[in-house]
């Protein structure tokens, strides 16, 4: 049972990035694995040497928007898969590590850029050993995964929509208006993901997103103000994804620049598609208290608090704060968890 079914993610373990991806695989693949058999396309193959461990689970976990993001999924034979909209069009890929090797697999339109770009999704420009853990709770969480790499996409817009639907709301009602408008907007993946009881689906395009009917919004239970947001980022999408090329700070300046679009956001989308280490999410409702509690036992911290007990992880703040969520060292919840509004219902 145990290497059968993926244990549903805490909200702890979602905040870190940490995806269910069975270690070693069960060897199963195919409809087994949750993945059908039957595909016409034959894939495109990589296969890439990692320098160091590498946990797939952690390092792709953060690209996952809830259990059943249509976009993402951990398959029981250790396989993660990712259909995604590239520069190059729709593309599909699945990884699977064993043996100190990755092998890569694409299909569609962006397979040959998603398998060049493969080294930079696993990690391969990030510097895990520049890290120095200053806090007993951080060198403990660092020792027990060694895996923990940052993700760099080179894509800005696939996280910028979901970050955007995470604004003000709780992580289940933006989970489900990713799904639901990726579903229904969205197109088959390419390859044996996208077929079978439970196809996988590529985000929208630009021009997709903005004729998006307002009652659709509202059914999705997305409000006005984040779905203009969405609208007008998208009406500039080609000079957003410029900005995966930009240093982190000049990129969230741009992402910036579209009303809506403040620091919490630019943030979480700098964090995936630049694998920045040291742009740490300001902003946000849970965060302060988790690290000021896991660091000096405040549960009250605020963000400038924060930012003072991260001053020691200068340069690596954002892998300091994964680090203490993947811990798991929270404080106890004092106050009701914030109430559930489905809009759609009104």
């Amino acid at each position: 049972m145990a290497g059968r079914f993926v244990q549903r993610p805490t909200r702890t373990a979602v905040r870190g990035g940490q995806a269910g991806v069975s270690a070693g695989g069960t060897g199963r693949t195919g409809a087994a694995a949750g993945i059908p058999r039957q595909v016409a396309e034959a894939a495109r193959v990589r296969r890439w040497v990692p320098e160091g461990p590498l946990d797939l689970g952690l390092v792709l976990g953060p690209l996952r928007r809830g259990p059943a993001d249509p976009t993402f999924r951990a398959t029981a034979d250790g396989s993660v898969w990712r259909a995604c909209r590239t520069p190059a069009g729709p593309g599909t890929l699945r990884v699977r590590a064993y043996g100190g090797e990755v092998l890569g697999e694409a299909w569609g339109p962006g397979a040959e850029w998603l398998l060049d770009d493969l080294p930079a999704l696993l990690g391969a420009a990030d510097e895990p050993d520049a890290f120095v853990p200053r806090h007993r709770v951080v060198a403990l969480a660092r020792h027990r995964r060694p895996g923990l790499r940052l993700t760099r996409t080179g894509l800005v817009l696939e996280s910028l929509i979901p970050s955007v639907l995470e604004q003000k709301v709780t992580a289940d009602e933006a989970y489900r208006a990713w799904r639901l408008l990726v579903r229904r907007f969205g197109e088959p993946a390419a390859g044996p993901a996208g077929t079978g009881e439970r196809p996988m689906s590529v985000m929208p395009g630009p021009r997709t997103w903005a004729l998006i009917p307002s009652w659709e919004w509202h059914r999705a239970g997305v409000d006005d103000k984040r779905a203009s947001t969405i609208l007008r980022a998208v009406r500039v999408a080609a000079r957003l994804e410029q900005a995966a090329e930009m240093p982190p700070g000049q990129a969230r300046a741009r992402l910036e620049v579209v009303p809506g679009v403040g620091v919490w956001t630019s943030a979480e989308v700098v964090q995936r598609s630049h694998g920045a280490a040291d742009e740490v999410t300001v902003g946000d409702l849970h965060l302060p208290g988790i690290v000021g509690w896991a660091l000096a036992g405040d549960r009250h911290a605020d963000d400038s608090e924060m930012l003072r007990l991260l001053e020691p992880y200068a340069g690596q703040r954002h892998r300091a704060a994964r680090l203490i969520l993947l811990s798991g060292l929270v404080p106890a919840r004092r106050v009701p968890k914030m109430p559930r509004v489905d809009i759609g219902l009104l």
